[in-house]
């Protein structure tokens, strides 16, 4: 076979002086964009596979995040009995723990249910005089009007109601199948999870191996850091809040304080959403006074979580910017909801810290 004749010099020669003509700056700029592209392809392709099996995908990643609680915990206590037995130990502790908060709470509920229905009735009430007062001036029957459109609107969309609720039943099966598998997870990563591991590192090729363990201790490091981390400033921000509500007299202030936890894995806006809806509640329950002062406890916890709280337990595990963080939130929520929210910057973290120890490991 012959092989193609050399170009001639002369078109090397105009090729060059081509590439000369154009700046280095937006040959550098080319050269980048073009890899950029291809990263945005990798990830759209990756996330388009991951929305395709999205269940399993938040089972994998509750399992971590339960892993990265239970571990130590089964760790410690494996000391003391067989490993089998420490990670049932652990397991079933931490779902008593669990069962007994939500039990605790459904127990306030009922509890308050009477009260809190004549406090509403009476919120409302105020609501509606002072409506009419200066400076709004809204007439008597505003309110009626609205509570007769709402109870139409119910009525005429009925149908849509029922099936919405239905979904709504579907939708708590694919939840209840997603904690399962998420625990089923969890067991097998705490019981057996170095084995696992090390049979995935045996998988690779042996130039892989070392660039690849430096970069997944990193991601563990990272992530366990941050689960730690969120879950103390979460536990802070509900014992904030439930103390401070207990003391205003508002009421549900245990169910309050827990959904002070649950959005305190939303970094930056799930505390004021919280919040606002204890803010709504105490505005009904207690007039708009205690509401004007849980208001302030919102920039007073704001401060606390972004001044003191983040800062100094979460820097060691996850060294973002708070401009990051805020952009990752907002984007992972535009992306895939509260769920995109919330894992949003754990996975930001974990890939900046495997990049950054990838760089300093050469």
């Amino acid at each position: 076979m012959s092989t193609p004749p050399d170009p001639p010099a002369s078109a090397l020669a105009r090729l060059n002086d081509a590439e000369a003509r154009v700046p280095g700056v937006l040959l550098t700029a080319a050269a980048y964009a073009w890899r950029l592209i291809a990263v945005g392809i990798v990830v759209r392709v990756a996330f388009s596979l991951l929305g395709q099996f999205h269940q399993v995908a938040v089972a994998v990643f509750l399992g971590l995040v339960i892993t990265a609680v239970l571990r130590p915990v089964a760790g410690l206590l494996a000391r003391y009995m067989p490993r089998p037995l420490a990670v049932a130990v652990a397991l079933i502790g931490g779902l008593v723990l669990v069962l007994g908060a939500l039990a605790l709470v459904g127990e306030t509920v009922a509890d308050q249910r009477t009260g809190l229905e004549k406090e509403f009735v009476a919120g409302i009430d105020r609501i509606e005089r002072r409506m009419e007062e200066p400076p709004f001036r809204l007439p008597a029957d505003a309110f009626d009007d609205l509570q007769s459109r709402i109870g139409k609107l119910l009525s005429d969309h009925r149908s849509t109601l029922i099936s919405t609720a239905l979904s709504g039943a579907s939708r708590l099966v694919e939840v209840l199948t997603v904690l399962a598998l998420a625990l089923f997870c969890a067991v097998l990563f705490t019981h057996s999870g170095d084995k696992q591991w090390q049979w995935l590192c045996d998988q690779l090729p042996d130039r892989a191996r070392q660039r690849f363990a430096v970069a997944a201790g990193a991601a563990w490091r990272t992530f366990t850091g941050y689960t730690h981390g969120i879950l103390l400033v979460a536990a802070t921000n509900a014992v904030l809040v439930g103390v401070a509500l207990f003391a205003l007299g508002v009421p549900l202030a245990v169910p309050l304080a827990l959904l002070e936890f649950l959005a305190a894995f939303i970094p930056l806006i799930g505390s004021p959403i919280a919040l606002a809806i204890a803010a709504v509640v105490a505005l009904a329950s207690k007039g708009p006074l205690i509401a004007l002062v849980v208001v302030a406890l919102i920039v007073v916890i704001g401060q606390i979580e972004g001044h003191l709280l983040h800062p100094i337990v979460m820097s060691w595990a996850v060294r973002l910017h708070p401009v990051v963080v805020a952009l990752t939130v907002v984007g992972g929520a535009v992306a895939a909801g509260v769920i995109g929210a919330v894992v949003a910057v754990p996975l930001v973290a974990v890939v900046w810290s495997v990049h950054q120890a990838l760089r300093g490991g050469g």
